[in-house]
């Protein structure tokens, strides 16, 4: 795996190991830098720019004095960019965080032809549980850290890319973030007999680049944002539960949990992206 130097980010065997992704923006950082202040944990950093991710990497060690910190380059909006990663990635990893997301002011797709914020918010989380399940199995107990949003809704499942629909920014997310809450169900039940949980969260309203694009400010810093994130990531309420809402590190009734049959269809739109295209 990818490393920031000896002196920057030297793994150390036996202990727990978290992957960040989007870990060189604001709150992803901030998750990263939290998971490193615990105790004896691990943490990789998944960042789609290397230099970023070398920054951040030296910014967490500087600031946690926890030298297990390194950093992997992907790009979780394309599927053969998870799949290099899984395939190289050695060792255990007992923590998941799928945090990274986009807000592209106008409709953009990737190389694959698909739609930027489905494709990433979305599919990047489906894919990086998708891929890692099988390293999280073997790890258990593990767990998966969805971070979505309390901003949810609009979902269609006849138009997840927006072919049909305006795109607008701000419904394009709230339909990603009701498709992660979604998926956070279906994945626990699939992955609960294997000792693995997965739970999604709510994190603290931060002023960031992706709030900015959605017009939003922020009243939280990027630490009081990642708290719930963190706090299901090593804390043991989110490996004790499963398939959960939380915001202000509390459990939160999910609008969106009880529609068993739309998160079986949406479960089953994603895995015909499975391959890169639908």
């Amino acid at each position: 795996m990818s490393a920031v130097g000896a002196q920057e980010g030297t793994s150390v065997g036996g202990h727990p190991v978290a992957l960040v992704t989007g870990a060189s923006g604001a709150i992803g950082k901030a998750i990263a830098r939290g998971i490193a202040e615990s105790p004896g944990h691990e943490v990789v950093l998944l960042c789609r720019n290397e230099m970023k991710a070398r920054q951040a990497c030296q910014e967490i060690i500087r600031a946690t004095g926890n030298g297990a910190v390194r950093y992997e380059v992907a790009d979780v909006s394309r599927w053969s960019s998870i799949q290099g990663l899984a395939k190289r990635w050695q060792g255990p990893l007992h923590v998941l965080v799928n945090n990274a997301a986009v807000t592209p002011k106008r409709r953009e797709e990737t190389p694959e032809g698909i739609e930027l914020q489905f494709a990433t918010n979305v599919l990047g989380y489906f894919w990086m549980i998708q891929a890692f399940s099988g390293h999280l199995k073997r790890s258990a107990p593990a767990r998966v850290v969805n971070v979505a949003s309390y901003w949810a809704g609009d979902l269609d499942l006849a138009d997840l890319e927006f072919k049909r629909r305006r795109y607008t920014n701000g419904e394009a997310y709230r339909q990603s973030k009701q498709a992660n809450r979604m998926l956070t169900v279906a994945f626990a039940e699939r992955l609960r007999p294997y000792g693995v949980s997965v739970n999604a969260c709510h994190p603290g309203d931060v002023n960031s680049t992706l709030s900015n694009n959605l017009g939003f400010g922020g009243s939280q810093t990027p630490d009081e944002g990642a708290r719930t994130p963190v706090w299901l990531a090593v804390g043991p309420t989110g490996q004790m539960v499963t398939g959960k809402f939380f915001e202000r590190m509390r459990e939160v009734r999910c609008a969106f949990a009880g529609d068993g049959k739309a998160i079986e269809e949406l479960y089953r739109a994603c895995l015909r992206f499975s391959s890169g295209q639908a």
